[in-house]
């Protein structure tokens, strides 16, 4: 019997890689040990805040943070299964994509304080340019210059560190491999149970979190959200009730007048309505509608909805004057960039000589030709030689006093329109200017010393309580500002629109306040405010719990529907 046998030799199996033992650590020295858990708690918080952080300032507190994030648990579970190469770039990916997830989270934190609403990356990098406008007007170009080196330098910091920290703990976790791997199965169970049953330590906190995956995917909506809104938009814009109308045709029932439409910063309805400084604001209004009603003068008041919240004025400024609903920074280009009929430009079609106050322009702004204005009022060529107040270039009532001076004192001349938009109610609120005498405020020299012997802006904005007190005090000068300038320089053939802009910040307001500003007229000659009494406002300067409220879009076409009626003009 023959056996065969093989004399090859044996074909070596590619060995398995290796399982990853559980290994003690070796013996280091005391502080290297102290200083290698120090990093790795450090580099848990990062991650864990990336993964369950607030968006929100007010909800920063250590319950927050009380919370199970599925995410995480998922990702420990993947990098024990991952050979280490592949857990190394799949670390080096997840800890990018959080670092991102945090940037995200610490813009939210700026415009859930500013404007009461999280940051849409489609839209809103205008604000962004805002924000530093904002800055390099209180704190100069260096401050500005400053703030965007620190931001950005933040910004890639927390998108380097991340991947650093989330290797950090994927080496902890392998290497305690075992009693990781038990402790994620016990806490997916727990979230599991948690998510159920709604546990929650905080209100709007549930304990078994998907944050990060809610916001991410929050983001993601609104980009197509974006999108589809300029579509939207486009077919809103080509429907305009006066595009072609010519000059006879409008605004006859003002024919003579002098009209100011001006906005008066942050004077939302929390202006009227808060226990706190509500008080005094009614106060103004009532004893100046008593004032300009012993003057000759009569009003009627209602509140519009503006088309933002916190800031963004000119959102506000377009959705008044265009009749379309201005609410993002893309749809204000295209605005700018079209033919739509203003209610500036229907003055300026209509014979009157137009012109914008705007103390807060000092660089170039193309879209002013848009608007339809003869002349532009900016910090540069206002004539104003007076001290700054923080942001505000100027007080209030020099801003007022030097329309009057430019415009309206002079005679022989057409009828004026103006669109003002005042800055002594900005954030930070302070430091507040006193009200002189108006022969006395020539140049705005006469102010030198206020800034100096107000509240810092530093000490108000780092104090809620202070912060709203002074939101208080300077929508009161705003007002008094206006009452007086009526009783001062108001005649028969003067009409004052005024109104606020937008509600300011939530830290004044409150979260979700609504959108609502009020908005007066003020007239001498009876006829105006006849031609708006179907509109059912308040009488008086201040419009109480039951005036009516309108959409800020919807005023240009009430306006001009009111006052088209045919008229015979008023001699000026």
């Amino acid at each position: 019997m023959t056996t065969d046998i093989d004399l090859r030799p044996p074909v070596a199996e590619a060995p398995e890689e290796p399982a990853e033992p559980e290994q003690p650590e070796p013996v280091r020295p005391r502080w290297r040990r102290v200083l290698s858990a120090a990093l790795s708690v450090l580099a848990f918080l990062l991650v864990l805040f990336a993964l369950v952080g607030p968006t929100k300032l007010g909800n920063l507190t250590p319950l927050a943070f009380v919370r199970l994030p599925i995410e995480g648990l998922l990702a420990i579970g993947l990098i024990l299964l991952l050979p280490r190469r592949t857990r190394v770039a799949v670390g080096i990916v997840l800890g990018v994509l959080l670092g991102l997830l945090t940037v995200l989270k610490l813009v939210d934190f700026g415009f859930n304080y500013a404007f009461d609403r999280p940051f849409d990356p489609v839209l809103d990098w205008a604000f962004l340019q805002y924000g530093m406008e904002f800055i390099s007007l209180s704190l100069g170009r260096t401050g500005a210059i400053a703030a965007a080196v620190g931001a950005a330098a933040l910004a890639l910091a927390l998108i380097a560190l991340m991947p650093l920290a989330v290797l950090r703990l994927s080496r902890v976790a392998t290497g305690h491999r075992r009693a990781v791997t038990r402790t994620v199965l016990v806490l997916g169970v727990v979230w599991a149970l948690c998510a159920v049953l709604g546990v929650r330590f905080v209100a709007d906190s549930p304990v078994a979190s998907s944050s990060a995956t809610t916001l991410a995917y929050q983001r993601l909506n609104m980009v197509q959200a974006g999108i589809d809104d300029q579509t939207e938009f486009a077919e809103q814009a080509k429907v305009d009730a006066f595009r072609d109308t010519p000059a006879e045709a409008l605004l006859n029932g003002l024919r003579g007048k002098d009209v100011i439409l001006t906005y008066v910063e942050s004077y939302g309805r929390v202006a009227l309505d808060d226990p706190q400084f509500g008080p005094g604001v009614r106060a103004v209004l009532d004893a100046g509608s008593a004032q300009l009603r012993d003057a000759g003068f009569a009003s009627r008041s209602a509140f519009l909805t503006s088309s933002t919240n916190g800031g963004g004025s000119w959102l506000a400024h377009s959705t008044l004057m265009s009749g379309l609903w201005i609410d993002n920074q893309l749809r204000y280009r295209t605005l700018v960039a079209s033919d739509r009929l203003t209610l500036n430009g229907a003055f300026r079609r209509a014979h009157w000589r137009t012109v914008g106050v705007m103390p807060a322009i000092s660089q170039a702004w193309p879209e002013g030709g848009f608007f339809g204005y003869d002349h532009i009022y900016d910090a540069n060529n206002s004539g104003y030689r007076g001290p700054k107040f923080f942001y505000a270039t100027m007080p209030d009532q020099y801003t007022m006093s030097a329309l009057h001076q430019a415009e309206l004192a002079r005679t022989d001349r057409t009828p004026v329109m103006a669109e003002v938009a005042l800055l002594s109610s900005h954030n930070p609120f302070s430091p507040v200017p006193r009200l002189i005498d108006w022969d006395q405020v020539g140049d705005g020299s006469a102010f030198q010393g206020m800034p100096e012997s107000a509240e810092h802006p530093e000490d108000v904005m780092g104090d809620a309580n202070r912060m709203r007190v002074a939101y208080g005090h300077s929508i009161e000068y705003s007002l008094r500002t206006l009452i007086t300038f009526m009783q001062t320089y108001g005649n028969d053939n003067l009409v004052l629109v005024f109104l606020g802009d937008h509600q300011p910040q939530s830290v004044i307001t409150g979260d979700g306040a609504p959108h609502e500003v009020p908005i007066t007229i003020v007239a001498k000659d009876p006829a105006v405010l006849d031609q708006i009494s179907g509109w059912n406002w308040q009488d008086g300067l201040r419009p109480g719990p039951g005036a009516p409220v309108w959409r800020m879009d919807t005023f240009r076409d009430q306006f001009l529907s009111a006052f088209a009626k045919d008229q015979s003009p008023v001699g000026h």
